[in-house]
């Protein structure tokens, strides 16, 4: 037996987790009821109060509140939201453009 052949399978097993692994999105059947909470004064003059976020934790979504927070000069903030797509819904996270 030819021992380059017996890493052929293995090989393509690995890569194929990899590249499956790389693309993973991160959604759920039905989108996560909205969260409501009390805003805290903000710190200081200037400051600019970003929404509360999801995050992926493995199994779901899990909600991280909004904070306060400086602009970036020649910045504005993009609130997340949520995409209905053919496979469920998946958070879009807030980001500074």
């Amino acid at each position: 037996m030819n021992v380059k052949y017996g890493f052929l399978p293995a090989t393509v097993i690995v890569l194929t987790m990899f590249v499956s692994s790389c693309g993973a999105t991160h959604v759920v059947a039905s989108r996560p009821s909205d969260v409501i909470y009390e805003r805290p004064l903000p710190p200081g003059e200037g400051y600019i109060w970003l929404n509360g976020d999801w995050y992926w934790n493995g199994g779901g979504y899990r909600w991280r509140q909004g904070y306060w927070s400086r602009p970036r000069a020649g910045r504005q903030w993009r609130e997340g939201n949520w995409a209905n797509t053919p496979r469920g819904y998946r958070w879009n996270r807030g980001h500074w453009q």
